[in-house]
């Protein structure tokens, strides 16, 4: 799959400016890739909160049946009835987030349209208006299924750890340090970020 048009510019600035980062970008090679449809990702996430990979897999697949051959649109779902959800195997509450997801898309109120004119706090704004994402969620969005090029998700463990382990000999950092930090990683954060993820697990980052 085709890298992000910014790719290679950012990992030659960040390795210009930054040994460490630059000897990480090297040993880990690489790039994001793209996970699809905006309304699916979204949703995919909200089934995962809070349960292991294999069971939020399931819990997916049986979904993505009960939708049919419509499919896992916003229309389709906004239209499922709840008990129809709960057999799914999901909890009322993420069943209710569901339905208020697609209740944002087909309002309007979540328009991908829109979103290559947003910057990137206008776009978590609008997704952290649904119940059941809030910013955390909303930067694994922009990275993953945007490529937005300078996020830095501040509550994300794996990010710490990865700052720690690379720049502070394993010692804990605070979210001030992180930020320090992260300075001079502008405008190329979301790659920075990938590439700490990255160097502690040789399989690429997805979400």
């Amino acid at each position: 799959m085709s890298k992000p048009r910014y790719w290679d510019e950012a990992c030659a600035t960040l390795a210009r400016n930054d040994a460490t980062m630059g000897r990480i970008i090297v040993r880990c090679g690489g790039h994001l890739v793209s996970r699809g449809d905006p309304f699916q990702t979204l949703a995919r996430s909200i089934v995962g909160q809070q349960i292991s990979v294999k069971a939020a897999q399931s819990v997916w697949n049986r979904f993505v049946a009960a939708c049919g051959a419509e499919g896992v649109v916003p229309l389709r779902v906004s239209r499922m009835r709840m008990t129809t959800l709960r057999r799914c195997g999901l909890s009322e509450r993420k069943a209710e987030y569901l339905k208020d997801l697609a209740g944002h898309f087909r309002s309007g109120e979540i328009d991908p349209a829109r979103w290559p004119l947003l910057d990137d706090d206008a776009i978590i704004d609008e997704l952290c208006a649904v119940r059941g994402i809030g910013r955390w969620t909303a930067e694994m969005f922009l990275i993953f299924n945007l490529l937005r090029p300078d996020v830095y998700p501040l509550d994300d463990v794996g990010l710490l750890r990865g700052i720690a382990t690379q720049y502070r000999e394993g010692q804990p950092i605070t979210r001030a340090e992180a930020v320090e930090i992260g300075e001079a990683w502008r405008p190329w954060r979301t790659v920075a970020t990938w590439y700490l993820w990255r160097v502690q697990d040789p399989l690429p980052v997805e979400y």
